[in-house]
């Protein structure tokens, strides 16, 4: 049984990636153009989506939570460097912002060790 901070917890996650999915399905330009800016192929906008999406549902219905939780930092930490600008303050609280999203989806997954 988990403690109603937990679950709130989840949701407020869940609610990141949620509206990261919904970002992406009506302004897919903005990160086919991150992608593109770093040499991906801009269409990996569309798995990025789907694997927001699916991961902010499983955090809020609380099933699989370890491994989604665990999937979730390592996208953060890596997405992290898109926002790797050091001249600019602005992206550099948003690199700082998904290290710190990364740490609390750590402690979600400690939390579901089994």
């Amino acid at each position: 049984m988990t403690g109603w901070e937990e679950r709130v917890g989840r949701w407020l996650l869940a609610a990141l990636f949620a509206a990261g999915a919904v970002q992406k399905a009506l302004e897919p330009s903005a990160s086919e153009n991150l992608l593109q800016g770093v040499g991906l192929p801009g269409f990996l906008v569309w798995p990025a989506l789907v694997f927001n999406a699916a991961a902010a549902a499983a955090l809020l219905a609380g099933v699989f939570i370890r491994p989604i939780a665990l999937a979730l930092a390592a996208y953060s930490a890596v997405t992290s460097v898109f926002h790797f600008i050091p001249n600019d303050g602005w992206q550099m609280s948003i690199f700082v912002k998904n290290w710190a999203i990364a740490g609390g989806l750590l402690v979600l997954a400690a939390h579901h060790r089994r």
